[in-house]
């Protein structure tokens, strides 16, 4: 029972999400107004609604006997905190790429068009965007391998 549990309870959540966008498609394919602004508001509740849910259930010992058997004698909080923080330290660090690349590589572009010899000097800068990346994935390896 509790393995169809474990399988059917990410299929609910996902229905739950997704039925604010069904109400809004029939009502389109009725030929009735939308509201579209209700309609996000809803859709984000229900998202936000699911993921409480989704992060009390685990508290509650409704997966207790599926957590236990999938631990098997390691630390299940522990293993998880290292896969976020390898997550968050890869994905900031990509965000911080994108940000340092996004300003650095259209006025290096800018400098180039004025003057081809300051390809090079444009080129390290934004490569050192590139190298927040580097850092971030180097971390991350760190912490999941270390």
């Amino acid at each position: 029972m509790n393995m169809v549990f474990l399988f059917l309870m990410p299929l609910v959540a996902v229905a739950a999400i997704m039925a604010p966008l069904f109400v809004s498609l029939k009502r389109m394919h009725d030929k009735k107004p939308v509201n579209r602004k209700r309609a996000v508001i809803a859709n984000v509740a229900s998202f936000f609604g699911v993921m409480l849910v989704m992060t009390m259930l685990p508290l509650t010992g409704a997966f207790a006997a599926a957590a236990d058997a999938a631990a098997a004698g390691t630390d299940g909080l522990a293993e998880g905190l290292k896969y976020i923080g390898a997550a968050l330290s890869t994905g900031l660090g990509t965000i911080g790429t994108g940000v340092a690349v996004g300003g650095a590589a259209p006025a290096a572009i800018g400098a180039v068009s004025e003057n081809d010899k300051s390809f090079s000097k444009a080129l390290i800068f934004v490569a050192l965007g590139e190298g927040v990346a580097i850092y971030g994935l180097l971390i991350s390896i760190l912490i999941l391998f270390g």
